[in-house]
């Protein structure tokens, strides 16, 4: 049949028996567009079945998952679109051949949805192609959506700009002249998509943050793994299972901690003070260095010890009648040494890795022994048994040396004074 035919498929018949010519135009108008409805309804039902089907038939005899990756992102369906509509466009000008102003605005109708169907159609590669690059070892923890949501928004704002063009019968060329006047406007309202884009790259390009590393941002209360990386924000998932938002341009501007060197090292780092009374440090009497050499970690130590002090007093004649003359053990360096032995002795401190016991600078609060060391199992819970195991023993072996824990005064410090 041909075009000029279609045209008044139902009109000459109408004529023919005596309807007047406007009933007989918007009556054929009518079932011509009923027509072309159901035309392209099955035209659409059965390109997309059948394409469909041939994707998931290719999928199953392929070996790399991306096709099966396509169709989960309903690529098949929305290219499946294209011929319908194009049929469509193809035969609006025969259904509204009477009605040319009808003709225009559904043409234009029809090259929006266009531009939407091509938005759709890319975001739906794109969906397919973050999910496959996240499946590559060497991709998984990068920021990949960073980049597909700033695509998108470029690919949004020219479909945007191409349809208010097609709108207004303006050519694109110089609707996006009118809108660099604007340019000003648009930054303004994409702030915060442009600090987060800038963000996502420079985390990216310096490695400062990728998905799955342990984080620390005290600003917003973080305390958990990175889950998710995206244009405008990062989620962390916090030890206690809730999800804290953060600014991705945060990541750049402020101040915050990866853990991430720690989990990839060989330990896991113990850093933690007990503070002496200061009164109650002091030199040893011959007595006491007995009682320490007792100790049988220091037992060797403590022999070795005295033994060049008083070399070195007998050689140089030094009056011992008052104990500051000379060289002499403190109860806080025997104490110390004694510490550094059982940290190093202990079974679940990396040896490879550095051990040490020092003083701090005295404070208000007496003189802080710093106990520093790396335990072997970087598991948190059992990082916090091992610290808490050794310094209970510590803080239990502390008046073995006739030495004071430090604490604030409360009502037994006032028992029995008053």
């Amino acid at each position: 049949m041909k075009m000029d035919a279609i045209k008044h498929l139902l009109y000459d018949y109408l004529i023919s028996i005596g309807t007047n010519d406007t009933t007989a135009q918007y009556l054929n108008m009518f079932a011509l567009l009923v027509g072309l409805l159901i035309a392209v309804f099955i035209v659409d039902f059965v390109i997309r079945k059948l394409l469909v089907q041939m994707f998931v038939q290719f999928a199953m005899r392929s070996k790399t998952n991306f096709d099966d990756l396509l169709i989960t992102n309903k690529v098949p369906r929305n290219i499946a679109h294209i011929i319908p509509l194009l049929v469509a466009i193809k035969f609006i000008p025969v259904v509204f051949y009477d009605f040319s102003e009808f003709e225009t605005l559904v043409e234009k109708g029809l090259e929006v949805f266009a531009i939407i169907l091509t938005l759709w159609i890319v975001r739906s590669v794109l969906n397919t192609l973050r999910d496959y690059l996240k499946t590559l070892p060497r991709l998984k923890d990068k920021p990949i959506d960073s980049y597909i949501q700033v695509f998108m928004i470029f690919a949004w704002i020219a479909g945007f700009m191409s349809a208010i063009a097609i709108i207004t019968n303006t050519p694109f060329f110089a609707f996006m002249t009118a809108m660099g006047a604007a340019s000003a406007v648009i930054i303004l309202i994409f702030k915060d998509t442009i600090l987060g884009f800038v963000a996502s790259i420079q985390v990216s390009i310096n490695n400062m943050v990728n998905i799955g590393d342990w984080i620390t941002f005290e600003k917003y209360g973080a305390d958990g793994d990175v889950i998710e990386i995206n244009l405008a924000t990062v989620k962390v998932q916090n030890f206690d299972k809730t999800i804290t938002t953060i600014p991705t341009y945060a990541l750049i501007s402020d101040s915050f901690k990866n853990w991430q060197g720690m989990v990839n090292s060989e330990g896991r780092r113990i850093k933690r003070a007990l503070n002496i009374k200061l009164d109650s440090v002091h030199y040893l009497t011959t007595n006491q260095v007995d009682k320490l050499s007792e100790i049988q970690l220091i037992t060797a130590y403590v022999k070795k010890r005295q033994s060049d002090i008083d070399t070195y007093n007998n050689n140089n004649n030094i009056n011992k009648d008052l104990l500051l003359n000379g060289r002499n053990l403190t109860n806080l360096g025997v104490f110390r040494k004694y510490v550094e032995t059982y940290v190093e002795k202990h079974p679940a401190i990396n040896k490879e890795m550095m051990i040490m016991v020092r003083q701090l600078a005295p404070t208000t609060q007496g003189i802080p022994l710093e106990i520093y060391a790396f335990s072997s199992d970087k598991r948190w819970e059992n990082y916090e048994y091992i610290m808490a195991d050794i310094f209970d023993h510590v803080i239990a072996a502390v008046p073995y040396f006739d030495l004071e824990l430090f604490e604030l005064p409360n009502n037994s410090n006032f028992i029995g004074k008053a």
